[in-house]
């Protein structure tokens, strides 16, 4: 094997901290061809299909990907913007700078932040190369997935482990695998909701809709499903509202095999009977607005709701680069960078700096409280 090497690096050169941030991925067009290559890629994902691979081939090259890419390329057209292009490649460059921002103004040019794709571009081989180039020698990985799941969280990591298998000096990695449940995340959830009502009013019940999964991989274990449900339960406690003024479904699901349920178009279709005429939906397992939160939930499901009775859809967008949002991963990636020079140096400075003007400040008084000669 050809391992790759860092490329024109000098012995003696400084070492820097790396944050890799990493979402699912997007077309580079929403054209049939483009669709047709990222599909082939995230699709042969064996993290996102549990078959045997022979029988999963056949079934994806020679049905899905011949009917599938047209559909999904008219989606993408709806939420295509002849300016950013992709909304999640848009919005999570702009939460990558964000970020990047931040760190850089608590820790200068000793952090560096890439973005990278799970499938399609930039990739996360890319990313890493361009992090290597600048002398990163220690690498947090930040998946924007809020809830840990096999399908997506432990898919990131295993295209870093690949990577890494193929790269001749290994940086020191840390993982970051969930977020859920951190208090500040769940508040900055809670102001989305928050500002919501107070600009457009408040719909009868809080819709939560999570991406589902097939159910067979909760039963195998997958975590993901508890988690979507404890995310809603803070949210519900963070807002003040009652158990039965929030309602978790999951949407997204694909051919016969049963998902997670509640299904979220099921549900769309069944609410106004219920008597909720007006309902707010966010979306909480998707840390930027994206094709499954713009087209199907604040599109197709919001149709749903109003051919069967519904009045009031208010979709609430997801953090994307909120101020909140980017403080809090900020923070999250900095506890996650504990003990590494960056963030002790940063302390030290940060101590000196307090110790010093502390005792400008003692000096001061002292001589204030001197007595006056005379």
């Amino acid at each position: 094997m050809k391992y790759i090497g860092t490329p024109n690096y000098e012995h003696g050169t400084g070492e820097r901290m790396g944050v890799l941030v990493v979402n699912l991925g997007t077309p580079e067009a929403p054209e049939t061809k483009p669709v047709r290559r990222y599909l082939a890629q995230f699709l042969s994902d064996p993290r996102i299909i549990e078959l045997p691979r022979w029988l999963w081939n056949i079934i994806l090259h020679g049905v899905i990907l011949r009917v599938r890419p047209s559909k999904s390329a008219k989606a993408y057209e709806e939420v295509w913007s002849e300016e950013t292009g992709s909304p999640l490649l848009s919005i999570s460059q702009s939460q990558t700078q964000a970020i990047r921002t931040e760190l850089q103004k608590r820790f200068g040019d000793d952090v560096v932040v890439e973005l990278g794709m799970r499938y399609g571009n930039p990739s996360i081989d890319s990313a890493i190369t361009k992090l290597e180039a600048q002398n990163v020698r220690r690498l947090i990985i930040l998946p924007m997935y809020p809830q840990y799941s096999g399908t997506t969280t432990a898919s990131v990591f295993d295209a870093v482990a690949e990577r890494m298998q193929r790269t001749r000096w290994i940086p020191e990695l840390r993982f970051i695998n969930q977020f859920c449940d951190h208090k500040a995340y769940v508040q900055a959830l809670a102001a989305t909701v928050r500002e919501s009502w107070a600009e457009n009013g408040r719909g009868d019940l809080l819709v939560t809709s999570y991406h589902g999964i097939p159910k067979r991989y909760l039963l195998s274990g997958d975590p993901y499903h508890c988690l979507c449900h404890k995310t809603s339960r803070l949210l519900a406690e963070e807002l003040g509202i009652k158990p039965d003024e929030i309602r978790v479904v999951f949407q997204s699901r694909v051919g016969r095999e049963e998902w997670l349920r509640p299904y979220c178009d099921e549900t769309m279709k069944q609410l106004p009977g219920e008597g909720y005429k007006s309902i707010d939906v966010l979306c909480p397992a998707f840390s930027a607005d994206c094709l499954e939160t713009i087209e199907e939930i604040s599109g197709e499901n919001r149709e749903y709701f109003e051919e069967n009775g519904g009045e009031r859809f208010q979709y609430i967008p997801c953090l994307n680069e909120r101020d909140d949002h980017i403080q809090f991963l900020s923070d999250l990636l900095v506890n996650h960078a504990q003990g590494w020079p960056e963030v002790d140096n940063s302390r030290d400075v940060a101590a000196a700096k307090e110790a010093f003007e502390l005792s400008g400040r003692l000096a001061t008084a002292l001589k204030e409280s001197a007595p006056a000669n005379t």
